[in-house]
Parts: structure tokens; sequence; C-alpha cells
């Protein structure tokens, strides 16, 4: 997971995540990758439009951001 964050540092790609927060609250959330630390990273957050800091044991599920296409 670490390697993945680091790439999307480097690439600037946008990833999807499902986080669970100390709460215990759960969301899908897509991120862009500024900062990797070792256990917490810090992200632009695209569903809350702000800077957020993330910690790696809270994710429950991280990848590239899916294309969906319509149609055949």
């Amino acid at each position: 997971m670490k390697g993945l964050l680091l790439n999307a540092v480097e690439t600037g790609e946008k990833l999807e995540m499902i986080y669970q927060s100390n709460k215990g609250e759960i969301t899908q959330r897509i991120i862009k990758v500024e900062k990797v630390g070792e256990d917490y990273f810090r992200a632009y957050c695209f569903t809350r439009k702000q800077v957020r800091t993330f910690s790696m044991s809270n994710i429950l599920s991280i990848g590239p951001l899916r294309r969906y296409r319509r149609g055949a």
C-alpha cells in the first residue's frame, strides 16, 4: 500500500479509498496524495474539498480511480 501511495505522489494520480474514521464511520473518498509519512499520509480529499491527514491503519481499501464508461 505504501508503494501505491508513493507512486501516486510522483504521478499525481487520483486514488479511490474506503476509509474508516477513528469513530467507526466508513466513507468512500477520492483523494490526491501529497505527502507520505511512516503511519500517516496527507492528501487532498475531493469528498471534503480540503487537505486531510489519513492513518494508513484505517484504510479498508485503496486503489487507482476507476473510470466508468456507459454504453456498448
